[in-house]
């Protein structure tokens, strides 16, 4: 049977690595996280990807891209932030495949800690129906009943929060958890036993920062410390130094600029990826590969996006001349 992507994507200097990037998956479909893929579907998609692709470990992927020497159709998994999920559920279907995936790990969230979008994801889920009043943390009244209300309800939030500075959304969103009775200890994340785990099942786990900010809105110190203490805590953790990085939200120019790019090379990052769409070819900054993940419910849409992220032009990034 004709693949495509071996066509779109041939061996050598011509290959063009596609990065597919997931946060959670879930046991099943959540109408809360439309966005978030259950473990059935998590299983088609890397059996597609399984068989259509030449499924490598990120670090070796770099260093073949670097080379000229990646495979026909060459792809890798990758994950964000470091849910209990990833070891629990994403693991065994990975194995199951023969595959294996990067994981970067918010290391201020491992071992009882939830990250902030989380907690106003729960915070909106425990509401009572009604109108959600949340005027005193800046965020106005949203209406809430059906899970559709709800989902609008939390991304307007959201939208309201990421881009506050970081102990403003820590403070707003802590007080949004304690109004409706968030406990401040969660399972959500893995533990630095289940990074080990992880570990120890074949998978990388890369860098992603201490507590996820956005490295654009905050100090030279602060971006620093965020991205160096993330990587110094997991060496202290595996006994192994992350050699793979990825900037929070992850958008160039937006999210994370110049600096962020000189600061993880400095840290001792090998390689960085962020979010902007389309693949790494031979040129590339490896400070910044693009990543991607179709959204579409149907193989043959995930099967057509995969195609089209491989046919358009390079993604937009940070002048490799200024981030150097």
């Amino acid at each position: 049977m004709l693949n495509p992507y071996t066509w779109l994507s041939p061996a050598g200097t011509g290959a063009r690595l596609s990065i597919f990037i997931f946060h959670r998956v879930l046991p099943a479909v959540d109408p809360l996280l439309p966005d978030e893929i259950d473990v059935e579907r998590f299983d088609r998609v890397v059996g597609f990807i399984a068989r259509r692709f030449h499924v490598l470990p990120l670090a070796q992927a770099v260093q073949r891209l670097q080379q000229g020497t990646l495979p026909a159709a060459p792809a890798c998994i990758t994950f964000d932030d470091g849910y209990t999920d990833n070891l629990t559920l994403a693991t065994p279907v990975l194995r199951r495949h023969g595959v294996s995936a990067t994981f970067f790990i918010a290391t201020g969230y491992t071992g009882g800690g939830r990250m902030w979008n989380d907690t106003v994801i729960e915070a909106v889920r425990q509401a009572p129906a009604g109108e959600l009043d949340w005027r005193e943390f800046g965020l106005g009244v949203q209406p809430v009943g059906d899970a559709a209300s709800r989902v609008t309800a939390y991304r307007a939030a959201l939208r309201g929060l990421k881009y506050l500075a970081l102990e403003e959304r820590v403070a707003r969103t802590q007080a949004i958890g304690a109004r409706h009775g968030l406990p401040a200890v969660s399972d959500l994340m893995m533990s630095v036993e289940q990074l080990r785990a992880l570990r120890d099942a074949g998978m990388d786990i890369g860098g992603h920062t201490v507590s996820h900010p956005i490295l654009a809105r905050v100090s030279d110190a602060v971006a620093a410390r965020e991205i160096g203490e993330g990587r110094e805590q997991l060496t202290q953790w595996l006994g192994e130094a992350p050699t793979l990085f990825a900037y929070p939200n992850g958008v160039p120019g937006g999210d994370y600029g110049p600096r962020d790019v000189a600061l993880v090379r400095k840290a001792g990052f090998a390689a960085a990826v962020s979010t902007a769409p389309g693949t790494a070819s031979s040129g590339v900054d490896v400070y910044q590969l693009p990543r991607f993940t179709p959204w579409d419910t149907t193989m043959m849409r995930f099967g057509l996006r995969c195609a089209m992220n491989l046919m358009q032009a390079p993604a937009a990034r940070v002048p490799d001349e200024v981030a150097a």
